[in-house]
């Protein structure tokens, strides 16, 4: 792998990582009942998961084109990263939801 493709598959596990702090900060407004600041810090964590994601798209992108690329390690390890992460945005933008439909029906 180039010096360029270690560059954006570290870039991809350092925003998903990112968005998973972020993800966290939203479990814990959850928790609070602070379901405003769960939605901005679920926005900050999708913002960061568009960036991985997009340079994961390119990747794939440039070999479906016909460069040649080996198989890597740290990429498919920055793939499943990613894809863990989007899942708990998923589940976690899913949370928010039910617990203001809760805290709605309880007045």
């Amino acid at each position: 792998m180039n010096e360029e493709n270690v560059q954006d598959t570290m870039n991809i596990i350092l925003n998903a990582g990112d968005a998973r702090t972020f993800i966290m900060k939203a479990l814990d407004c959850i928790g609070d009942y602070d379901y405003k600041q769960a939605r901005e810090n679920l926005k900050k964590a999708n913002e960061k998961l568009v960036i991985a994601h997009k340079l994961q798209t390119d990747r794939l992108r440039s070999e479906a084109d016909g460069a040649s690329l080996k198989y890597s390690v740290l990429f498919t390890h920055a793939q499943d990263t990613l894809m863990t992460i989007y899942s708990e945005y998923n589940i976690t933008k899913h949370m928010v939801t039910i617990f203001e439909k809760r805290d709605a029906k309880k007045g």
